[in-house]
């Protein structure tokens, strides 16, 4: 699957974040997420799968979505039995960095064999998430001090060495207080959780740890791009109503406050990831437009292969005057 479909999935989050870039800095949200969701939609109808949705987006803000459940790819409009393929979406991380022409919004796609990714619905979920060097040395009900020391420990510096990001939400107040005052410093952020997640995997980004609650559907797409990046995610749905408990029980999740690890988040043996920047981001670039077409920079992953591609692609305008230049 993995080498089959990387390609073909990069297409998917490549066509995602050009259609979201066009809206980029129009101060509507709604708009970007509606755009890249459509643009995801139609590009994964023409892939050779049978598709479902396991992880969406938009059930909690009544955004434009595509939703839990539904399927896509040419083997469901032509009846054809191809290879089924379970699909994590987040179109637009980050609308309203988007919107705003903030920095670090993603398009983002990851995939799995059927079975291989966790059906959840969308909700909250608490998470720690560290890189490969402190796999197994965090608990998500350990004191913020306690989990601090052994990060610090492992990866052989001060607390006052370490940097935490954390999303920039009132419920996060005794979060930032604690982290404060065991002596780490922190980077607020106001969107993007897991871009934040997968730049802690990556050596060199200055992260040494995301801590607090976010969106569900984040994280299980950080814990299929940390499959492949080796790193760790330990998290907590938030499933704080009867109603959330009732659908996630109709999801299969027996237990509501269990603790879930990196590969029970997402269990595939075979695990793809693709995203794409649609703003300049840490990791990856935005989408760039130019007289003769579009630039955009992608990360492509994949588990078994154990390959992580950056990827620069050019799009040309098809005119027979089109010009291929360095940039």
């Amino acid at each position: 699957m993995e080498l089959e479909l990387s390609l073909e999935f990069l297409r998917v989050v490549e066509e995602a974040a050009v259609a979201a870039a066009r809206t980029m800095g129009e101060g509507n949200a709604h708009k970007s997420d509606q755009m890249a969701v459509e643009a995801m939609r139609r590009a994964l109808d023409t892939l050779p799968i049978e598709g479902t949705i396991v992880i969406g987006e938009g059930e909690r803000d009544e955004a434009p979505m595509l939703y839990i459940g539904e399927k896509l790819g040419a083997g469901i409009s032509s009846g054809l039995s191809l290879r089924k393929v379970d699909i994590a979406v987040d179109p637009l991380e980050g609308t309203n960095l988007c919107a705003t022409g903030a920095p670090n919004s993603i398009a983002v796609l990851a995939a799995s064999e059927q079975g291989g990714l966790l059906n959840a619905p969308d909700c909250y979920m608490e998470k720690i998430i560290v890189g490969p060097s402190c796999k197994g040395v965090v608990e998500l009900d350990a004191p913020v001090k306690v989990n601090l020391r052994a990060i610090a420990r492992r990866m052989d510096r001060d607390i006052e060495d370490l940097v935490v990001i954390v999303l920039d939400r009132p419920r996060h107040k005794k979060l930032i207080e604690d982290i404060r005052a065991a002596g780490a410093r922190i980077r607020l952020i106001g969107d993007g959780d897991l871009s934040a997640g997968i730049s802690v995997a990556v050596v060199g980004t200055g992260v040494h740890a995301v801590m607090g609650i976010g969106g569900a559907p984040e994280g299980v797409l950080t814990a299929a791009a940390l499959r492949c990046l080796n790193g760790e995610i330990i998290a907590r749905l938030v499933l704080d109503t009867p109603e959330l408990q009732e659908r996630a029980k109709g999801m299969g999740v027996r237990d509501p406050k269990r603790i879930y690890t990196t590969s029970e988040l997402a269990t595939g043996k075979q695990i793809l990831f693709a995203a794409t920047g649609v703003t300049d981001g840490n990791l990856l670039r935005g989408v760039r437009f130019f007289g003769d077409g579009t630039r955009t920079s992608s990360l492509v992953m994949t588990m078994t292969s154990a390959k992580v591609r950056f990827i620069d692609t050019v799009h040309l305008e098809k005119r027979p005057d089109v010009k291929v230049r360095f940039q």
